[in-house]
């Protein structure tokens, strides 16, 4: 499109004479008057088609000639008509006033109460409801400026821009005939039947329909407005909805909010991507995933977050934090009622938990946040104070009114440890180990375990001396049963039930060998232990691991005593000689 392409060529050759005075202009075309240069070639000549009048009145426009009547110019195949047309022909200028219209060889068309024009600046102004048309867009305004050497149109009284799929409101707009480019300043506002733009400066390619956008800009979902995009520099394809984020940008979606340092989003599919310092943000579920790369999936309602990934459960007096290599989240339907909607948060590989009554790694965590459910799979550990649970499987379930964890199903070569005091450095440790373990929870630490198959138990075992008060090491009793039920106390395991095939013996400390103190796959961990939430950010804390020491005392006093009297009937026994 071309706006006034050739909009009074003037017409300093056409020989009336004329009064010097000068004309009033509007402040746009305000210019010296240009030195004397080389006649019009005729050809270069604007063409005075029709005029019903022509007249000169030294009482009305400074005494300068006027055309009356169905006025038309032609200009290279350009066509001015007017209801009156003002010749300044000194000045090389021209008004034209009432229902002007300008057909431009390309095809645009101008239409306004009046306009104005200089020939020596070829520059003009369309003032009065002017509307602009040309194969692309009609351009609605009060006042329209037309510069024909930088083939630039602006306007800057407000007006509106549509194309047939959008409308578009601004205060002020600059279009670049070239490279059909239309720049919005000032409460812009891009009105599509599938989306609202809103910005304070937009740049909009007419032939590629790209936007690119400087400034804060939302990009509303008119079907659904919680839906929207906010950047403060970014590119919209708007054929195919597809946007590039590069600052302070957000995409909101399904009551969820997406950031990152450079985001791509495409609004047909619902995909998007986010990396650098990403956070994807769940206000409804209380969590927030951050990582170095994420992606959404708005019509399945699921986001992927890799390169150091961690997710928080912000609760109101504890919070769970997970971490691994990728963590997903997704909502689906519950199974009994469709409307509605369970959420659920999963970590694959090297997949590590923190809350403060419970820490726990494996190769993956799955975790329905909505029954609050937690399921552990491959190498699963888990640690409470100074108890560690380990087994094929572990499940958690979470009260999700008290935010607190109510017990554990550990499936699968299931062991339990507790260290018997945990104020010393002594090697001691109480272990039940089967099958199938329920724990149980009470006050935020484990309280009770039932066992189930090929059950055994090593329970160190004291008793309180009746001068001294305290407690006196007695033994250890160990336990084999079908099942069993244990109660970990704050020093001990108390075997409460032992049934089915039930054996159970007590040892004094003197009677039992250290390597009859731990079973064979005994595994306590503190090198890997999530002791604060920001352990879970490494694979591993690689703490030092703690070195216990063993209390033989009284064992090796005993078998010291063994050898003594072993010895000794060894020295009774007759002395053979060889003959």
């Amino acid at each position: 499109m071309r706006i006034i392409l050739f909009l009074f060529i003037f017409i300093s050759t056409l020989g009336w004479a004329q009064d010097k005075t000068p004309v009033k202009r509007d402040p746009y075309l305000q210019a010296p008057l240009p030195a004397k240069t080389q006649p019009l070639r005729p050809e270069d000549k604007i063409k005075i088609i029709h005029a019903d009048k022509i007249i000169k009145d030294p009482e009305k426009y400074q005494g300068n000639q006027y055309f009356t009547g169905n006025v038309q110019i032609e200009h290279q195949g350009s066509i001015l008509t007017a209801d009156e047309v003002v010749l300044y022909s000194e000045e090389n200028f021209v008004k034209a006033i009432g229902n002007t219209k300008l057909q431009n060889a390309d095809g645009s068309v101008i239409t306004a109460g009046e306009m104005e024009y200089d020939g020596n600046t070829q520059k003009g102004v369309a003032r009065k409801n002017v509307v602009l048309t040309d194969p692309k867009q009609t351009i609605k305004t009060d006042i329209l400026y037309y510069d024909r050497l930088a083939n630039q149109a602006y306007f800057n009284t407000g007006g509106t821009i549509s194309d047939g799929q959008n409308v578009m409101y601004t205060k002020s707009a600059t279009y670049f005939l070239n490279t059909k480019m239309i720049d919005f300043v000032g409460n812009v506002k891009i009105d599509n039947p599938q989306y609202i733009i809103e910005g304070v400066n937009i740049k909009q390619n007419q032939n590629t329909k790209v936007a690119e956008f400087f400034g804060p800009t939302t990009i509303t979902n008119r079907a659904n407005p919680k839906n929207r995009i906010y950047t403060e520099r970014g590119t919209y394809r708007m054929e195919t909805k597809e946007a590039f984020l590069n600052k302070n940008s957000k995409i909101f979606y399904n009551d969820k909010i997406l950031t990152g340092d450079d985001m791509y989003f495409n609004q047909i599919t619902g995909f998007g991507t986010a990396t650098g310092n990403v956070t994807l943000d769940d206000p409804k579920e209380k969590r927030y995933i951050k990582g170095g790369y994420g992606e959404i999936f708005e019509k399945k309602d699921s986001a992927m977050m890799t390169k150091n990934p961690y997710a928080v459960k912000a609760m109101e007096k504890d919070s769970v934090y997970f971490a691994a290599e990728k963590i997903l989240s997704y909502q689906r339907p519950d199974s009994l009622d469709i409307k509605v909607k369970k959420s659920f948060l999963r970590a694959y590989k090297k997949a590590r938990i923190y809350k403060s009554n419970a820490q726990g790694r494996a190769d993956s965590i799955a975790f329905n946040e909505t029954d609050g459910i937690m399921h552990m799979y491959t190498n699963p550990i888990l640690w409470s104070g100074e108890k560690q649970v380990t087994g094929d499987k572990v499940e958690a379930y979470f009260n999700t009114k008290n935010e607190n964890i109510d017990s554990l199903k550990v499936i699968g070569n299931a062991f339990a440890i507790s260290k018997v005091d945990s104020l010393n450095l002594k090697d001691e440790f109480n272990q039940v180990k089967g099958k199938f373990m329920t724990v149980y929870y009470e006050n935020n630490d484990i309280k009770e375990a039932r066992v189930v198959g090929n059950a055994q138990s090593i329970a160190y075992v004291d008793d309180t001396n009746q001068e001294t008060k305290k407690p006196e090491r007695i033994g250890i009793t160990l336990s084999a049963c079908g099942i069993i039920g244990a109660l970990f106390e704050e020093r001990a395991l108390q075997i409460i039930s032992c049934s089915i095939g039930a054996t159970s013996d007590t040892y004094p400390m003197s009677m039992i060998e250290p390597a009859k103190r731990k079973f064979a796959d005994f595994n306590w961990n503190t090198k890997d232990r999530i002791r604060k939430w920001q352990d879970i950010l490494v694979d591993s804390p690689n703490y030092e691991e703690i070195q216990y020491v063993g209390d033989n005392e009284l064992y090796d006093k005993a078998q010291e005593a063994v050898e003594k009297e072993r010895a000794k009937e060894e020295a009774k026994k007759p002395k053979r000689t060889r003959k």
